[in-house]
Order: C-alpha cells, then structure tokens, then sequence
C-alpha cells in the first residue's frame, strides 16, 4: 500500500513529448508544481491500452492547468515507445502523445509501484503524487478493465482543493462544490445540507 509514502524515485529511458529519447528521466526532478500523476499500461501496441494512453493525451491540458504533470510508464524499451508514437492512430499507434514513455525495461519501476504481475507486464495503475513525492491516491485496475481519466482529474481537483481550504471532500465531491470541516460538527452541518445528493 503506496498511499501517503513517497513516491518510489526512479531514472530511467524515456520518450519525451517532443519524441527526443533520454537516458535518464528521473521522477522527482519532473513533477510539476502541484504533482504529477504517473500511470502504467502493460505493453504498447495492445488493444485496450491506446484508449487509455489517448484519453490521458487529450487531457494534459486540463493536468498541466492544474500544475501536474503526466507520466506513462510501461515495461516496453524506448524504441518500442518511439515506434508506437510514430505510428498513425488508424494503423494500431496512439500518435505523437504530448507526455512522457518511460522504458521500464527491467521492470523495477512496475515492481517498486506494486503493479508487475506474474514478473511480466504492469497492471493498469493511476497513482496522484503530490508537489512533495507523497502518493496521495491509487488505484490499480486488471489488465481487461479500462480506467477513467476523469476520475484522476476530480481527484486531483479534490487533493488541490484541501491543500487550499483546508477542508475535505466528501462522497462525489466535484470541483465548484463545497467542502466539509474535518471535525464532528463539520460532518452534521454537511450532511444536513446535502444528505440528498449523496
């Protein structure tokens, strides 16, 4: 269980968004001023996993206006990644995706997230890392089921928004709504007012 410790650090061979591959892409020195969100897939040019990839892409805007950054990591090499991006969306590729592949060769990345199965790929892991390397949200899905982009953005807005007031977020909480105090009275004055739309 990886919530509420440091984010595993790692360096490793990366595709960056501007397709320039580099030997050393560390963690720590690419979280962006809020976080960063790091997710893995299992292997490039599968079938569920370009959904996936496509999904977070169209979304680093909303992450990066947000101050954190994207990162995909899967046991692929660099080159794999490099192929993968270079090829067109209609042909089985994902596209010149705008974040960076990291190449978790050895799979030590996978292994140190708890997300390496049967010693061979990664599950599809989502993990909220905020601006001081702590892992504040996870979630790991099995290899058939797909994930939701939207959720890790409202949980992002969710994490920005207690940083700032102080205040938690209670059951659906979206970005806009009110927070509760943590504390007893805060809890009844909540749920007085909102018991319905739980």
């Amino acid at each position: 269980m990886l919530v509420t410790k440091k984010a595993p650090n790692f360096t490793a061979a990366a595709v960056l968004a501007s397709n320039e591959i580099v030997d050393s892409f560390e963690l720590y020195k690419n979280i962006g001023k809020n976080g960063a969100v790091v997710f893995f897939w299992p292997l490039d040019f599968t079938f569920v996993c370009p959904s996936e990839i496509i999904a977070f892409d169209k979304r680093v805007k909303n992450f990066e206006e947000r101050g954190i950054k994207v990162i995909g990591v899967s046991v692929d090499s660099e080159y794999t990644h490099f192929a993968w991006k270079n090829t067109p969306v209609n042909e089985g590729g994902i596209g010149s995706v705008t974040f960076p592949m990291v190449a978790d060769k050895d799979k030590s990345i996978s292994r140190s997230f708890d997300v390496l199965f049967n010693e061979s790929v990664a599950l599809r892991g989502s993990f909220l890392i905020d601006k001081n390397c702590t892992i504040r949200h996870a979630v790991i899905n099995d290899l058939p089921l797909g994930r939701n982009v939207d959720e890790m953005i409202r949980m992002v807005d969710a994490l920005l928004f207690h940083e700032e007031h102080g205040e938690v977020c209670p059951a659906g909480w979206n970005k806009g709504d009110t927070g509760m105090k943590a504390d007893a009275k805060g809890v009844a004055d909540y749920l007085a007012k909102n018991k319905d739309k739980l």
